[in-house]
């Protein structure tokens, strides 16, 4: 798989994987720093992340667990260059990202808020 930056011709797919508006990941890749995973001319995932003080902050994660496995590489790596810790939410029962975040050192470091009434745990890799 190969890992590049999104564009905004990116949106319409990032928008079929979250189930989430066009406009909304057109927005997103403004916004953010967003990598694609691309495998066989397609794209397989995503990674969205913000640097804040002293953490870098996973916005969106999608994919399948390899998947988001080599994303993860992408924020981790910036967070090591800058000696920044790295957190996300994952949903509580989200086994294929939270084997994905685990597979890296991230540990659990509590619960989050609940998103859309869904409960949320909060992961944390400590730079």
């Amino acid at each position: 798989m190969q890992v590049r930056d999104a564009v905004e011709a990116d949106a319409e797919r990032l928008a079929e994987l979250t189930g989430r508006p066009r406009d909304v990941m057109r927005n997103l890749v403004h916004d953010r720093t967003v990598r694609v995973g691309v495998a066989d001319d397609a794209i397989a995932g995503f990674v969205s992340f913000d640097a804040e003080r002293e953490t870098v902050y996973v916005t969106q994660l999608e994919g399948e667990c390899d998947v988001c496995e080599q994303l993860l590489e992408e924020p981790i790596r910036f967070a090591r260059g800058e000696s920044m810790a790295v957190e996300l939410l994952l949903p509580e029962h989200d086994d294929n990202r939270r084997d994905a975040v685990e597979n890296h050192g991230f540990e659990s470091s509590g619960s989050g808020p609940r998103f859309e009434g869904t409960p949320t745990v909060r992961y944390r890799l400590a730079s």
